[in-house]
């Protein structure tokens, strides 16, 4: 996968007037057709973006902050990179917007526009309950149990992988010997996962939760290897859950599944997708304690 252009470029000159064309918009399907998956079994979910350099001035000239939240449907034909997110965010830095409703209202335009889809934008102020328990911006932590030590008690070598090998999770079994299995729930996450931009190859980090229903066994273990897997992988944060999600699917062939991953901060900018089989597993937005 290669894009060029600006986005690829060691320097940048940062716009300084509104300039809503600086977003570049990537197609869902160029890691989607890598999958070879139906692509509307990958439509169910939402991409969060978290943003925490958000700056404008307000009438009188004086800079604004703010925290800023984005909803981008994973139905939509396009996703926006990063970095043209970041250039776009910069570039109304100086200018004056009478209210942060206008401000809200024209990010979600231009969003809607460059993926589009209607992207939900949510602006929080530094001192909006920020620390009340209610909050959706108070550190979480992920559900379940975390599988990160499921190798500690082993002298095995982890080799490195160049692409995701979904054959390490080939350990799955039914859990019943009966003509009827039994279904069973699962609940996990790592802070393993890792993987790197396809446009600057710059390592993303991450932590990954799944939460299903299968009557197969998950082995921790081989759960961890293929995690680990990533490690090499070249592919956006959105393509790399949607292959996990695609991966767990096949494998497990479960009757409920959710798969989503709380990316780091680069740019001011953290990624969070989720992808779910029914939308009404679709947890609410949070963020952990990395980002």
């Amino acid at each position: 996968m290669s894009i060029h252009g600006i986005l690829g470029e060691q320097t940048t000159d940062y716009p300084t007037e509104y300039s809503p064309e600086t977003l570049y918009p990537i197609a869902r399907s160029m890691g989607r057709d890598a999958i070879g998956w139906q692509d509307d079994k990958l439509e169910v979910g939402i991409d969060w973006w978290q943003a925490f350099e958000m700056s404008w001035l307000n009438p009188q000239g004086l800079s604004q902050v703010a925290i800023a939240r984005f909803g981008i449907p994973a139905s939509s034909p396009f996703i926006v990179e990063s970095k043209s997110l970041k250039l776009y965010l910069n570039s109304i830095n100086f200018t004056e917007f009478p209210s942060w409703e206008t401000v809200q209202t024209l990010i979600a335009k231009d969003l809607s526009a460059c993926v589009q889809a209607e992207v939900q934008v949510e602006l929080f102020g530094l001192d909006d309950n920020l620390y009340d328990k209610t909050s959706e911006l108070l550190i979480a932590q992920p559900e379940g149990a975390c599988i990160d030590d499921a190798l500690a008690n082993t002298s095995e070598k982890i080799a490195l992988c160049e692409h995701p090998d979904a054959s390490l999770l080939s350990d799955a079994r039914t859990n019943a010997h009966s003509e009827i299995a039994s279904a069973q729930p699962y609940t996990f996450y790592s802070n393993l996962l890792r993987s790197n931009c396809p446009v600057t190859n710059q390592p993303d980090w991450g932590t990954l939760a799944v939460s299903m229903t299968s009557d197969k066994t998950v082995d921790d273990a081989g759960m961890l290897r293929y995690i680990l897997s990533f490690r090499q992988h070249n592919g956006f944060h959105e393509q790399c859950v949607e292959q996990i999600f695609a991966d767990l699917s096949k494998q497990y062939e479960p009757s409920e599944l959710m798969v989503r991953a709380w990316y780091t901060r680069r740019g001011g900018i953290d990624i969070n997708p989720c992808r779910v089989s029914d939308i009404r597993l679709l947890p609410q937005p949070s963020r952990l304690i990395r980002q």
